[in-house]
C-alpha cells in the first residue's frame, strides 16, 4: 500500500469551494483516491498530498475524515483561529514537516500522525 499514490487533477475548482467553505485559503485537498489542485501541483506538493492520501488509506478513508474534522474543531477551540486549527491538525503537522524530504513516501511509519499534538 505504500507505493499507491492518488489521481492528481490540476486546475480544478474544487479547492476553491473548499476554501470558501472553510475560510482558509486551499490550494489542493485530498480526498478518497483524488487530489485535486487549483493549478499545478509541484513534487513538493504532490509528497503533501500523497501524505495526506496514504493517513486516509491506513484509516480506511471515513474515519479518517471523521478525525481530520474532530481535529480541526477542537483546534478551533483551543486556538480560536481557523488557521492555527488547520496547522495544528496532526495530519497536517506531518504532511507540513515531511513533505520536503523526498524518499519520505517509501519509508513513512503506518499511523506517523499519531505522534503529533494538536
Amino acid at each position: 500500500m505504500k507505493n499507491l499514490k492518488p489521481f492528481y487533477i490540476e486546475n480544478s475548482r474544487i479547492p476553491l469551494w473548499v476554501s470558501k467553505i472553510t475560510g482558509l485559503g486551499v490550494w489542493a485537498v485530498s480526498f478518497f483516491i483524488f487530489v485535486f489542485c487549483a493549478g499545478k501541483l509541484d513534487e513538493r506538493l504532490k509528497r503533501h498530498e500523497t501524505i495526506h492520501f496514504q493517513q486516509q488509506l491506513e484509516l480506511l478513508f471515513v474515519p479518517h475524515w471523521i478525525l481530520y474534522g474532530l481535529f480541526w474543531l477542537i483546534g478551533l477551540v483551543k486556538y480560536r483561529s481557523r488557521e492555527k486549527a488547520y496547522l495544528r491538525n496532526p495530519f497536517e503537522q506531518e504532511a507540513y514537516n515531511c513533505e520536503g524530504i523526498e524518499n519520505y513516501l517509501p519509508h513513512r511509519v503506518r499511523y506517523n500522525w499519531i505522534f503529533y499534538k494538536i
